[in-house]
């Protein structure tokens, strides 16, 4: 019983001198009670869907869902009775144009046809628009690229 009261009072001992000697640095400098200035607002992606050639943006993980290259403003606020979304992500071809169709998770059988499940109908809860930005820290992420 006294091996193990000294080797937790030593473990103990070992961790209360590395954690005094190891100083911790916030991300926006060493003085934690400054002021917190907030960041530059940035703008969202302003092209129009459908407009020019948008490419669509390259996904980063398996199993992402894809990011909205184009704005959604005008399309918002998006509710069960009114989405806009659908218009044109409802299939694959919008009046001549090609559009990413909704994937196959977010449709459901009803009476032998395939409807909208819409349980999913919020799509920005999965499905956001991009800022062009750089990143906030220095990071050497690289993205799952689909081969």
């Amino acid at each position: 019983m006294k091996k193990i009261a000294i080797i937790a009072l030593a473990t103990l001992l070992t961790g209360m001198v590395g954690c005094a000697t190891n100083s911790v640095e916030s991300m926006r400098g060493k003085d934690v009670s400054a002021v917190d200035m907030a960041p530059d607002m940035k703008q969202y992606t302003d092209k129009a869907p459908g407009v020019g050639q948008q490419m669509l943006i390259p996904r980063t993980f398996a199993g992402q869902p894809p990011l909205v290259p184009h704005t959604i403003a005008k399309y918002e606020p998006i509710t069960i009775e009114e989405n806009a979304c659908l218009d044109c992500h409802i299939s694959d071809d919008f009046k001549g144009k090609k559009m990413p169709k909704m994937g196959e998770s977010h449709f459901m059988k009803v009476n032998g046809k395939e409807k909208v499940n819409m349980a999913r109908y919020e799509c920005t809860t999965c499905h956001v628009q991009q800022v062009d930005a750089p990143p906030l820290v220095e990071n050497n992420f690289v993205g799952y690229m689909k081969k």
